[in-house]
């Protein structure tokens, strides 16, 4: 599964990515699930290694699974970089399909991100400005966007990406940045 997880600091848009070791490469948050675990329980549990934080909104929006989507040079290019050991060559080089999760956290909740066991970073980057992501991730976040947007028309999701105390102007600068336009404040 691969998560997206979005944060609003600063009047931006944000979303937390992982810098592989040792190699310029980044991506989004992820892992697989476990025999035993719930595919649902599994994006929570990523989300709490990579955040820390617990019981926030996480949905499921789209299942990646085209042919392609694998590249076998990928897993590879892995090991030859020291990213991988040798010895996750093969599972890595199988095909796989992704369930695309997203989450909307309170960016200053999030106190330290945490990489796992085959990154050296995990930051938060504005989605305005993002670095090269490995395979389809810039498409599975660019899908999570898509869907974030829909949703924060239906739902009260916004809410969780603010501090408790907010002002009308800040919740209208969410929206606005979230949706990239403009809105009439006296409609909104």
């Amino acid at each position: 599964l691969d998560c997206v997880i979005f944060g609003f600091h600063e009047n931006e848009l944000k979303v937390l990515l992982l810098k592989f070791r040792k190699v310029e490469q980044w991506a989004l948050p992820g892992g697989f699930v476990k025999r035993e675990e719930d595919v649902d329980e599994a994006a929570g549990r990523v989300l709490r290694e990579r955040t820390g934080l617990e019981d926030i909104f996480l949905k499921q929006f789209h299942l990646f699974g085209e042919a392609g989507r694998s590249n076998h040079g990928h897993a590879h290019w892995l090991v030859e970089e020291g990213v991988l050991d040798d010895d996750l060559f093969d599972w890595f080089n199988q095909r796989f399909v992704s369930v695309g999760y997203y989450a909307v956290v309170e960016y200053s909740l999030v106190t330290q991100p945490r990489p796992d066991f085959i990154s050296e970073a995990c930051e938060w980057r504005p989605l305005s400005n993002l670095p090269p992501l490995i395979l389809d991730h810039a498409s599975i976040l660019a899908k999570a966007h898509q869907t974030l947007k829909r949703h924060l028309k239906e739902e009260p999701i916004g809410l969780n990406l603010l501090p408790r105390r907010f002002t009308m102007p800040e919740l209208q600068s969410l929206y606005e940045t979230v949706l990239e336009k403009k809105l009439d404040r006296r409609n909104f």
